[in-house]
This record gives structure tokens, sequence and C-alpha cells, in this order.
């Protein structure tokens, strides 16, 4: 087991000294960054900036227990802590203030992000996994307050996964479960409902997760007295303090932002307590002051009174660090030490100024020469076409008056000059258009790569396995082909685990993992508290540290606590560090087609367009569901199948391959051929869509069937466009909401595959009510499509073209 700080705090004097200099001058550096950042942002070089000034002290104590393979998920205010852990420099911090699109220059996130979100990579160029126990590793901010707090808890659960699963590789991800997941929020933010539920997980789980709340007494201009119950949160959290004997709670310290030493022996008991009992520590940072206010946008003066702006200038933790240097004295062997004199602290703080300066300058200079680097390739050939429109003129002289250029500015120029000279063909037009082509690739790249995977192991490689069957095969309930299925995987897979709400003891409530936690133990299948937010934040942390987790929401409505985690957190991993980290979770749930208000909602639109950068995988049966798990555990992409809810006890035949077969993503499935309409559908639906095809071909129209199976990615080699090619009429039928999925999936055939070329009728979508439905049966019945529904409605489309041959029904 690794040692602590406290356990390794031996050292000479002038060690001591070095440490205490050294800490001093990344504070003022860091200190420094802040001031000059805003500088910057105010003189209209950045667009926006937020900073941690105030938060030097406690962050370097912070970094002290910061070991490599540990992970901190954090918030925007954390540089003395990236820079002390060697995850930033002064260049880097300003190549993200200026959005730098480098991944040299900017690892972070190559740009993407605001300034004050930091991110190790965790991946190599191709995608593979680097030895994260080689590295200090911060896994990729996220703006939305407490959002970062879900993924803690995974982050923190896979050191006690890691106790006991080992798998080929695992030492890159852990040493015997040693490490701690650092989280830090603000103290406004420990308002929000991710706060309460991932400490209380944690505080149930009891893992080694350190939380630290930068307490500055206000959410932006709201004090803190308005925010909780309780102005002070040791206080209202001291229900969670865990009593001798208990294997519940946590640890809670509190500290004062100022104190240096105090701060030291707060996060050494905080690492002891985490990493030697994986017990879960609150470190309360108060008295935290904020100089230059919440950020550029505003001032803090317009809600500070003069006494706390006082009181913030006394209390500086700077200021204060410096006064605990020059006060400092020690005796040793008869003669007095100190640790610094003034000069030589004023020294330090020039230094500071000068290095940060400079750090600054080579940043604007490798932005500036991009920029500049772009318009020289690109403005020449813009003054060639000068003599084919007198407009061209103006647009240079407009962009030469600019002060300050960015690459928006050049690609305008150049779209302008093309449009002015549109319906010319000359060599020079011709020339420019080629080397906007070419640099619109880079910026393409820049600006929009890595939504999904782009390695080898993305999921569009995986190759189908088609499932095999035999005289031998037998029909069983659906939940039996998915509950063998599963077993096949665990046993395959030792990195796999799953968990969520009933998933562990009784095996699901529908029975689909029966039988698993008894074969496989606790910590592979296991039942969770009522928490879907941290379920899914369980997931994306565990799925960050190299394991393959299932994160089981246990029906699709209840995703919709999980929707700001999928769309902020876990759909832009890959995006947001440009290919830097990766999750590949697989969220399990299971809906559609079932009755009563709150277990038939199909939020599935919602989840389309907040959750880009998921795949969502809706297979017909389970037979399906089974072949999309095999196919994911292969690859490195995150995504959501939707089992379904009422396919559960019918028969289906189970395959001979289990945990081999494979469904591609992106591929439809024709499941009956016809040659008057194409039907597409998909889920639970297409049980229902094959019944009314079946009535269809006695009233003389034959429809073809195509099950859609996964809606991200859609139907990657456009088959759809070439049924309705042949039959030239297309309805989309699901069960969502009007406008709902049918539209994502009428723009896709009609837009992306230019299926309306082939249309002899309107295309038709059959949709729900937009109400969810009432109980029963019934509600079902009137509430979403029906096959009398669908029957009519594409009969009616016949009536409307040869009425003689398919007279009106009503």
């Amino acid at each position: 087991m690794q040692t602590t700080y406290i356990e390794t705090q031996k050292i000479s004097f002038q060690d001591f000294k070095n440490q205490i200099l050294e800490d001093y001058k990344l504070g003022r550096i860091s200190r420094e960054m802040s001031y000059l950042g805003r500088r910057e942002v105010l003189t209209g070089k950045a667009k926006f900036g937020i900073f941690g000034d105030g938060k030097e002290l406690p962050q370097l104590a912070m970094a002290k227990v910061f070991r490599n393979g540990d992970f901190r998920s954090g918030y925007y205010r954390d540089q003395t802590f990236a820079l002390s852990v060697d995850a930033l420099t002064v260049e880097s911090f300003f190549a993200q203030l200026y959005a730098d699109t480098s991944v040299e220059r900017e690892p972070a996130s190559a740009g993407r992000q605001m300034n004050g979100h930091f991110a190790t990579r965790s991946l190599n160029e191709d995608g593979s996994w680097k030895d994260l126990m080689a590295q200090k590793n911060i896994s990729s901010d996220i703006s939305p307050t407490a959002g970062q707090m879900p993924r803690l808890l995974g982050l923190a659960q896979a050191s006690k996964i890691y106790k006991s699963v080992k798998f080929d590789g695992s030492e890159k991800f852990s040493k015997d479960g040693n490490e701690i997941a650092f989280g830090t929020i603000g103290d406004a933010s420990t308002a929000e409902g991710h706060f309460w539920e991932t400490l209380n997980a944690a505080c149930a789980l009891q893992v080694p997760m350190i939380v630290s709340i930068w307490d500055d007494g206000y959410g932006i201009s709201v004090p803190t007295k308005n925010q909780r119950a309780k102005a002070d949160i040791s206080e209202m959290l001291s229900g969670f303090q865990r009593k001798e004997g208990e294997n519940q709670g946590c640890e809670i310290i509190q500290v004062k932002a100022w104190d240096y030493p105090a701060l030291l022996d707060a996060y050494a008991r905080a690492e002891h307590f985490a990493r030697t009992e994986s017990v879960p520590v609150v470190v309360h940072v108060i008295e935290v002051t904020q100089p230059q206010g919440h950020s550029t946008s505003g001032s803090h003066e317009r809600y500070k009174n003069e006494e706390r702006l006082s009181w913030e200038a006394d209390f500086d933790g700077l200021i204060k660090f410096k006064e605990w240097i020059l006060n400092y004295s020690i005796e040793i062997e008869g003669k007095e030490e100190v640790i610094a004199t003034a000069e030589e602290l004023e020294a330090i703080d020039e230094e500071a100024k000068k290095m940060v300066k400079a750090g600054q300058k080579v940043a604007w200079e490798n932005y500036q020469n991009t920029i500049s680097d772009l318009s020289k390739s690109v403005l020449p050939l813009v003054e060639n076409l000068k003599g084919q429109n007198a407009e061209i003129e103006n647009y240079i002289a407009q962009f030469n008056k600019l002060i300050s250029k960015a690459k928006k500015d050049i690609f305008h120029l150049v779209r302008k000059s093309l449009l002015a000279t549109r319906g010319s063909n000359t060599a020079e037009r011709n020339q420019l258009i080629q080397k906007y082509n070419e640099v619109f690739e880079v910026e393409k790249d820049n600006y929009s790569s890595h939504l999904y995977s782009q390695s080898q192991w993305k999921a569009e490689n995986i190759k189908e396995v088609k499932p095999v069957y035999s005289d031998s095969s037998e029909d069983v309930d659906g939940r039996v082909v998915v509950r063998n299925n599963f077993d096949k995987i665990f046993e395959k897979y030792p990195e796999t685990l799953v968990f969520g709400e009933d998933a562990g003891n009784i095996g699901d409530v529908n029975q689909g993992l029966e039988g698993m936690q008894e074969k496989y133990g606790e910590v592979r299948v296991a039942d969770t508290g009522i928490r879907e937010a941290t379920i899914l934040g369980q997931g994306i942390g565990m799925a960050m540290r190299g394991l393959r987790p299932i994160a089981e929401i246990q029906y699709l409505d209840y995703i919709l606590y999980c929707i700001q985690g999928m769309s902020d957190d876990l759909a832009t991993v890959q995006y947001r560090t440009k290919g830097g980290q990766k999750a590949p979770v697989i969220i399990r749930t299971r809906g559609h087609r079932l009755e009563g208000v709150w277990h038939s909602g199909s939020p599935m639109a919602g989840i389309l367009n907040l959750s880009k950068g998921i795949l969502v995988l809706v297979p017909r049966n389970l037979t399906k569901a089974a072949g999309f798990y095999n196919t994911m555990l292969q690859s490195d992409d995150p995504a959501v199948i939707v089992e379904c809810l009422n396919g559960y006890r019918l028969k289906e035949k189970q395959p001979d391959n289990l945990g081999e077969f494979t469904v591609p993503v992106g591929k439809i499935e024709v499941t009956k051929e016809g040659k008057d309409v194409t039907l597409v559908t998909y889920g639970s639906t297409w049980r229902i869509v094959m019944e009314a095809a079946e009535e269809l071909e006695k009233l003389g129209i034959s429809s073809e069937v195509i099950d859609v199976q996964s809606l991200i990615p859609f139907d990657l080699t456009n088959e759809i466009a070439e049924s309705v090619k042949k039959t030239n009429r297309l309805v989309v039928i699901d069960e969502d909401v009007e406008g709902g999925t049918s539209a994502f999936i009428l723009q896709q055939i009609l837009e992306k595959q230019k299926a309306f070329r082939y249309l002899d009728s309107d295309p038709l979508t059959i949709a729900a009510n937009d109400h969810r439905p009432a109980y029963a049966s019934d509600g079902d019945y009137f509430s979403k499509p029906s096959s009398d529904d669908m029957v009519e409605k594409i009969y009616a489309m016949f009536n409307e073209t040869n009425p003689q041959k398919y007279p009106a029904i009503f």
C-alpha cells in the first residue's frame, strides 16, 4: 500500500525551506496568471475569463497528497492545483484563454473549453490507454455546477473495484486500489442535488474520495445564507460524520483558506483516511477570498460591502502566507533559522510576474502565428480575384482595417469573395476554392472532430457476427437470452460489471440478471440505491479508469434523471478533450409500450437531441439487445441500449453462440419485403407494425418493414433510401410524441439520404399523442399507435392516389 503524506514528511530544514518557497513561488505565479488573464480579456484579446485567485493555498496543500494514479474531478477554478501537479503551464493556461486549437499547446481541450477547464490526456494518439499509474490524472472539467460530482463517485469506486478485480492490462489503471479520487466544488454549488446524491452514495459505498469545498461566502452575488438550510455546510453535514465502529458516513475537516500549516495538516489527515481506510472525506475550506470577483463578466464590488472587501484584502491567502513565512523562525543547533527575508520574497514576486508575462507572450505569439499563417496562405489568392468583381477590393479593405483578426474573419472574406465571383470558372477562382477546401478540412478537425470515437475500436468498426442456430436451439423467454448472454460476458470480460436498482440480489426486476450476483459476486453485479444520476456517474468514472461498466437505469422514464450527466458530461468526453479521454460506459435501460403515465414515456427525442456523442441503440427483442452488448463491449464508444420492456416473457430462439454474436451499429434490417410502401420503425413498436403489415397485405398493399435498430448512428449505408426508391412511399412509425424521433428519422431519410426524390406521396409519420398513456391496455390503445391506427392511416395514402381501388373506410 502507498504511504501517505503524514508518513513521508521527515525532511531537513533546508528541504522544508525549499518546499515552502517553491509553494510561495507557484502561488505567486498562479495569482499573476489570474491578474494578467483578466487584463487580456478586458483588453479584448480573449473572450471570457474565470480564475482561481484566492484559492492558491488550499490547492497547493491538496496537490501535496495527490499521487500518480490518483484522479481529480473538479470545476473551473483549480489552476493552482493543475500547475502543482504539472497538468498546466503558464503557456498552456494562456493558450486555453485564447482558444488555441493546438493539442500540443493546449492539451486539456485544444481550445474547445473556456479557460479554467483542465484535463490530462489519458489516451495515446491512436485512442489506446496510456499508463494512468505513471501520471497524475485530471478528468476533464465541465462547467455545470455540481455536474462533476457524479463522475467523481465512479472514479473513487473504481479503486474499490480494483482491490478484487484484475485483468490483462489492469496495472495501467490501479495498484491494488490504493488511488484516491479528489473532487472540488464551490460552496454555493453544494445546494445542487448532484452534490448531495454523490456524497450520500460515497458514504454508503465507503469509497476513497476527498471532496474540497471552496467556501468564499457567495454563489456569484448570492450569499451562502440564501443558498442552503444552514450557512455552514460543515454543520449541515454533521449527520454524515462517521461514528466509531460503523462502516458508514464520512470524515469532515474544516480549515481556513489562508492558514498554510493548517491546510497541510488537513489534507494530510484527509489523505490518510481516504487512502488507508477507504473513507470519503469532506474538506470544508472556509474564509476563501476572491480578489477579482466571480469572472470577467462583472465586479464583486457590486454586491460585497466595504467591510467584506477590506476583510478580503487583509486575509488574502498569499498575503497571510507571506506574513507566516516572514514570522517563521526556528533554532537549530543554537542558530536561528528563517525561511526567507522580505527582500527574497519580493524577488520571487518579481520573478513570478516576469515568468507569467513571458509565458503569456509566447502563447499569444503562437496563437497569432496560426492566424497569420492562415491569412498569408489565403489572402494572396483572394487578391487575385480583384479584377473579377469590384466588391472584392472593398472586402479586402474591410478585412485589413480589422485591429484583431480571427480565423472566422479570414473565412468570411474567402466565402464572400467566392459568392461575389459565382458563375466564374477562372484558374484563380478554382485555386482559391482548392485552398478553401484544404484549410476548411483543417478547421473541421479543429472544431468538430471526436464527437464519437475515431480509434480502431469505434463501434462502426465492430464486425457483424450472426447468431448461430441449430436443431438443439431452444425457444426461451427473452429474458433468458439476455441473462445467459450476460453470463458469457462476465466470464469473458473480467473488467465488466453491472450495477443498478435491483440489479444484484434479485437479478433485476425482469430477471435479466438472474443468478449473476451469486455467480460473479457483489462487486461485479451490484445493487444501488435509488439515485439515477450517480448510477450514471459511477459508470462514467469507472469507464475513465479502464473498467467496462454497465450502468442500469431501471426504466426509460428514469433516464431523465441522467440527462444532465449524459448531455454535459458523457456525450462530450471525447469531444471536449479532442480525443484525450474516453468513457465507454454502456447505459442499460428498458422501456416502450408499457401502460400508465410513469412507465410508458418515450423521451427518445430528448435523448437524441441532448446526447449526441452517445450511441442510441433500440433493439426490437432481447436477442438483438444481447448482440448490441456484445458489440459495444468491443468498442470504446459510450452507448445507451433500450431493451423492450414488454419482451422479457415473449419466446425467442436462443442462439448457440451467446457472448459472441454481434449486431452492427448503424445497420438497418428489412424484416419484411414489400413493393408498395416502406414502413420504418424500431423497438417494441416493430411487432405492431408487423401485425399491421400483414393486415395491409389482405387489403392489397405490399409493405416493406424496416427495423432501424440503431438511431445513432443511423443507417450508415443509406439502405432505407433504396427501399423508398423501390416503393415510392414512406411511413415512419414511432411511439414518441409528434415531431419527436419520427422527425429525426424523416430528416435522416429525406434530407441526408435524399429519398424525397423517389416519393409519389407525402411522407407520413404515425406517432403517439402528445400526452403520456393513461393506465391499462385501453390507455395504451388510445394513446399510442395501434395496429388499427397504422392500417387506416397507411390505407388512406393509397385511397388518396387510387380511390376506386382503395375506397374510403370512413
